[in-house]
């Protein structure tokens, strides 16, 4: 059993995962900022969290979960940004060509020309 948790452990993707998580985590504490400490007094901050639904002895605060829905948005509107951006600096891979090479069409007449005699 512990041989298989070392493979597993040593295994490319979970430490792809580890690192992923790492930078994620760093990556949303400086979109938190940016939506925090610029974003919203720009917009101006929207507070619905005084608007609260009472039924009979239960209090439903929808109010919170509307500000949660709007800053949701804000922070996915600004990483759509963001990506955008990055995919823009980053190069483009190169397009494959859609038929064989030629390299590919001599292999291929040579193996014809072999099959034949």
């Amino acid at each position: 059993m512990i041989k298989e948790f070392k493979d597993f452990i040593s295994r490319g993707n979970v430490l792809d995962l580890a690192v992923g998580v790492i930078i994620g985590s760093a990556f949303t504490s400086i979109v938190n900022s940016l939506v925090t400490n610029l974003l919203n007094p720009f917009l101006g901050k929207i507070d619905l969290s005084n608007l609260i639904l009472k039924v009979g002895g239960a209090s439903f605060k929808f109010g919170s979960f509307i500000n949660s829905i709007i800053n949701f948005l804000i922070i996915a509107f600004v990483v759509f940004l963001i990506v955008k951006s990055v995919n823009k600096l980053m190069p483009k891979p190169e397009k494959k060509p859609a038929g064989p090479t030629p390299e590919q069409e001599y292999l291929r007449e040579i193996r014809d020309l072999l099959k034949n005699k």
